[in-house]
């Protein structure tokens, strides 16, 4: 690992610090700072150090010097000790020859001079002696001066190599503290804006907060303004089909005075059926069918339990081996068969909307004496028409109820996204206006001829107008 790697890593993250990143990675630099706080420690406690193994450097060069000196004083007191030696050397050996000289002449006192030559030349032995063993330590004293002059050079050196990294590390040091000053100074100013933005942020949040409530107090009104609609719609089918009853047979009624067809109060056999016509002096059968409760899960099955109940009808003399349930326009959805073969008859589901055309198709049987004079043709036309009108019939609700539904969709899209101004322009408008669909009159016949006619009316009326942005036209109809 590089030596002061963190210290590095911190400058050049500093050099290179945005002011977003001093908002959002302050807690990255905090931590690198923290790490490169502790190299830095480690560097001055380095520094220190040195400095005292400077100052215990700088001691041993001194006691190093003072033995040299010491050493030096003692060569030099060794080598007089040598002169002198050498000096007496000299003198005994003068001595030595001036005996020598006198021994020609004086034989007697050679032999008592041999004792003290021998004497001297102990003496001089001894001095040999001593002046190698001068040498021997002069060298020896010689090679420990240039060991310790070299171990001085290279303290010296190494004195002079910490002396520079103490230079270098105390500029570091230097840079490190101004650094440190720019630092904390910015440190300063950032906790000055990060409390600034902290007020800001908590402003924000407690008007988000009322933001929140005002939308949750919204949502709760506009689900309570759904609820209540909901329950109103549920209310509206519960009473329709409540009224159920009394509208088929009113309707039945009405049919049935204006194509003069007879309806049967009281029926000549047992049983009450809820509405009975006579055709043919035939007795056909049309009992109201409606769901007991907003649950429509059930009604299939109740339909399916109804179509096997009328089989007490069939039983009875002349009548219709087809039975007609009529049920609520608004519960056709449920219903998945409209026609169901018992064996015995048949029980075929309509709805009030129906009636009147399959009475009228019904009543073209009246124009056979017999049923058994009924072509083939024109049975298979009784059952096409039939067919026809509830195919028709089925389609026609399938499609307002998915208009109903689109319809629905938007006008929740408007009180939900349109801005609360021009919903109340809306809501004016919305009051202001209304529709008069023609009226029915009880005495008034609704004919085919006037239907045609109003038809081809719009018909003409669209021709030519575009349809898009190409410019397409309507294509019009022969």
């Amino acid at each position: 690992m590089k030596k002061y790697e963190k210290l590095d890593q911190f400058f050049e993250r500093v050099k290179n610090l945005g002011f977003w990143q001093r908002i959002f990675s302050w807690r990255l630099v905090q931590s690198l700072s923290y790490e490169a706080f502790e190299e830095y420690k480690n560097l001055i406690h380095l520094v220190v150090s040195s400095e005292e193994q400077l100052a215990t450097s700088s001691n041993k060069i001194d006691l190093l010097n003072n033995d040299n000196s010491h050493i030096k004083s003692e060569s030099v007191k060794l080598q007089s000790s040598l002169d002198i030696s050498n000096t007496k050397l000299t003198s005994v050996e003068t001595a030595l020859s001036a005996h020598k000289a006198a021994l020609a002449s004086r034989e007697e006192t050679i032999k008592q001079s041999d004792k003290k030559i021998i004497e001297q030349q102990a003496e001089l032995k001894s001095l040999k002696e001593k002046h190698t063993s001068v040498e021997t330590m002069l060298s020896s004293a010689e090679a420990t001066l240039a060991s310790r002059e070299e171990n001085i050079k290279q303290s010296e050196k190494k004195a002079a190599e910490q002396q520079a990294e103490l230079k270098s590390s105390k500029e570091n040091a230097r840079s490190l503290q101004e650094e440190l000053a720019v630092l904390k100074e910015e440190n300063a100013i950032f906790k000055s804006t990060e409390n600034d933005r902290n007020q800001s942020y908590e402003t924000k949040i407690a008007t988000l907060g009322a933001i929140t409530s005002q939308v949750q107090k919204e949502r709760e009104v506009e689900k309570q303004k759904n609820l209540e609609k909901e329950i109103q719609r549920l209310t509206a089918m519960k009473e329709t089909w409540a009224r159920h009853q009394a509208s088929v047979q009113e309707a039945i009624k009405m049919i049935c005075q204006k194509h003069t067809i007879e309806y049967i109060d009281q029926v000549p056999f047992k049983g009450k059926p809820d509405n009975t016509i006579q055709i043919s002096d035939e007795y056909i059968i049309f009992d109201a069918k409606s769901p007991s409760s907003d649950d429509l899960k059930n009604f299939p099955i109740y339909i399916k339990t109804q179509t096997e109940s009328v089989k007490k009808y069939i039983k009875e003399a002349n009548v219709r081996k087809d039975i007609f349930l009529v049920i609520p326009s608004n519960a056709v959805d449920v219903i998945d068969n409209f026609s169901f073969n018992m064996a015995d008859y048949n029980v075929y589901v309509v709805t009030i909307d129906v009636l009147e055309p399959l009475i009228l198709a019904l009543r073209k049987i009246e124009d056979y004496e017999f049923v058994e004079q009924l072509t083939p043709e024109d049975r298979e036309n009784i059952c096409r028409i039939i067919g026809k009108f509830a195919h028709i019939t089925k389609r026609k609700i399938q499609v307002d109820f998915f208009f109903t539904k689109e319809l629905m969709g938007v006008l929740k899209k408007c009180e939900a996204n349109l801005p609360s101004d021009i919903m109340g322009k809306v809501v004016e408008y919305e009051k202001s206006e209304k529709i008069n669909p023609p009226r029915e009159a009880r005495s008034k016949q609704i004919l085919t001829k006037e239907l045609e006619v109003e038809s081809e009316t719009i018909q003409s009326s669209f021709k030519g107008l575009p349809l898009n942005e190409n410019d397409e036209t309507v294509p019009s109809h022969p």
